[in-house]
């Protein structure tokens, strides 16, 4: 396909029920209000070891997808991460949890959807999982799937999506 929009809103009309759409959960934190990739996924409660982990990692333009079961006990992403994920290519993360320094991540250009803010840190335990299907949202996100996402919701398209837009 030729010149496909990337907006959540065309991309559900044209996938249809290959295409997973969130809950309506999220808001927007980032200097990036859109922001599409590949996911990468971090499995970690309460603990943002291996968000720190994955963000040092080449993002490539890939979404970090942070599954922190909707803890309200810490925030998984404060403005160091954020600055570490746009200095390592990412873009974007989609957080089921909370973020803090939420004033510094909005100058970032970086795409961030969380819960909301929370001022208290993480434990850092070295505890979590990476590069595993999560599910939260009514979403599965499984790394490598595409996820889109802008201000009318986060949408997810498998990634053996036949001319699934880039």
């Amino acid at each position: 396909m030729t010149e496909q929009s990337l907006k959540t809103t065309d991309l559900s009309d044209a996938w249809g029920d290959q295409a997973q759409v969130c809950a309506p959960l999220f808001r927007d934190f980032g200097g990036r209000t859109e922001f599409h990739g590949p996911i990468a996924t971090v499995r970690c409660p309460d603990d943002n070891s291996m968000v720190r982990e994955m963000l040092g990692e080449p993002g490539a333009g890939r979404v970090l997808v942070i599954a922190g079961e909707g803890s309200p006990r810490c925030a998984l992403l404060g403005d160091l991460l954020a600055q570490r994920a746009v200095d390592n290519g990412w873009a974007g993360v989609l957080v089921h949890g909370y973020i803090r320094d939420s004033a510094v991540i909005a100058t970032l250009p970086l795409g961030v959807k969380a819960l909301g803010t929370l001022p208290r840190k993480s434990e850092k335990r070295g505890l979590g999982e990476s590069q595993v299907a999560v599910r939260f949202a009514g979403v599965d996100f499984r790394p490598g799937d595409l996820l889109y996402a802008d201000a009318d919701g986060v949408l997810v398209l498998p990634a053996t999506t036949p001319d699934a837009p880039s």
